[in-house]
């Protein structure tokens, strides 16, 4: 396999390890009752579909965002006929230092969010401490849903890095819900106040868009080898990130638009309307690619997202969560992926499938020890380690 290098791509550069060692679970969707050690390097689940593979790297995924990956309604997450659920992880770096992080939710209750012991007050405090990079089936809407998948997809990683992004978000977000209730009002809107609010969408929107372009121009080449390694450079793709900021001073571009935003009742300019434009030999991949050739886009989008995230994240190499990743996939596109995460430049990975052949075949590659859960009704047993 032709080794993924140079330009934006940083496999080689070394970059201190987040390592979960442990983690507790207790009704957190179909998983009662869970306590499960972990390899260092790899951890692989096999077991039917809906046994709880998914939940269990939910999980994981929760513990460094807050919030679960598929649903954001918290009290969705508790097991049925549960009134609480409880994740609580254990984590080391390579320098010996160790971590605790625990979430507690009763409910109708807010829940509680804790580093080693202490409550956070914020918790976007809490984001970018353990970098993760989640490659799931529901990726498919970067592809083929609305463009809101594909800013989150951006803001996701950004968040992790870039506090200040966090921040400019949540103001731009603010500003726009203002100045859309003041649009939908009956009566005319006070001028000054859509001025102020306009004002407020356009510094932090730039913020944003500026961001957005640096985290999309970097990364892309990137993109472009591990997709160009995957399939055997057979075929070309690319990235274009969109935005109205493009057209001019976010304020001028707002303002010009706020007639018609009027007539609407809501903001039709601004980086919420921000999209990436995602192509395949120089056509839409969602018009023009197969199913085969939509996952490996995916797949390498989401690894040059790992690979930016571990030079950008204060030297730390993120979790590599992969959930059934190998499905439409040809044995020649797996085989590169497999040799592409089994080397050293990973840290942690977690990895679920349905097909025995497919971790026998990652296993058979790793160097290192890892270790393998069957999964059935919510439990976990340890086949090999």
């Amino acid at each position: 396999m032709r080794h993924v290098q140079g330009g934006s791509c940083v496999f080689a550069k070394h970059a201190q390890k987040m390592i979960l060692k442990s983690i507790s679970i207790l009704n957190f969707k179909n998983i009662r009752e869970a306590s499960l050690d972990f390899s260092p390097n790899m951890n692989c689940f096999l077991g039917h579909n809906g046994v709880g593979k998914t939940n269990l790297l939910d999980a994981v995924y929760y513990l460094s965002f807050c919030r679960g990956a598929f649903n954001a309604v918290d009290s969705q997450l508790m097991g049925h006929g549960s009134d609480f659920f409880v994740i609580d992880g254990e984590y080391v770096r390579d320098d010996g230092d160790a971590l605790s992080v625990y979430c507690g939710m009763k409910r109708g209750s807010k829940k509680h969010f804790k580093r080693d012991g202490k409550e956070y007050k914020r918790l976007s405090q809490h984001i970018g401490l353990i970098p993760l990079i989640m490659v799931s089936p529901e990726d498919g809407a970067l592809i083929l849903g609305g463009s809101e998948e594909r800013r989150r997809l951006m803001d996701v990683v950004i968040s992790q890095y870039d506090n200040a992004y966090m921040d400019a978000l949540a103001r731009y977000g603010k500003a726009l819900q203002q100045r859309n209730a003041l649009l939908k009002m009956d009566e005319e809107p006070d001028a000054s106040l859509l001025d102020i609010w306009e004002e407020e969408m356009a510094v932090h929107g730039e913020r944003v868009y500026l961001a957005r372009k640096d985290f999309v121009d970097r990364m892309t080449p990137c993109f472009q080898r591990i997709y160009d390694s995957i399939a055997d450079g057979r075929e070309s793709v690319g990235l274009s990130y969109v935005s109205h900021a493009q057209r001019g001073p976010l304020l001028e571009v707002i303002r010009g638009g706020r007639h018609k935003d009027r007539a609407v009742g809501y903001s039709l300019h601004g980086v919420h309307r921000d999209d990436l434009e995602m192509s395949l030999g120089g056509y839409q991949i969602r018009k023009e690619g197969s199913q085969g050739q939509s996952k490996t886009f995916v797949i390498a989008l989401k690894l040059a997202q790992f690979d930016f995230l571990k030079s950008a994240a204060s030297g730390t190499t993120p979790l590599l969560l992969l959930d059934d990743i190998f499905d439409k996939l040809d044995a020649r596109r797996v085989e590169r992926i497999v040799e592409l995460v089994s080397t050293d430049s990973f840290g942690q990975i977690f990895i679920t499938d349905t097909n025995r052949d497919h971790l026998d075949s990652i296993l058979g590659s790793v160097t290192s020890d890892y270790r393998l859960f069957d999964v059935a009704d919510g439990e976990f047993t340890t086949v090999s380690e």
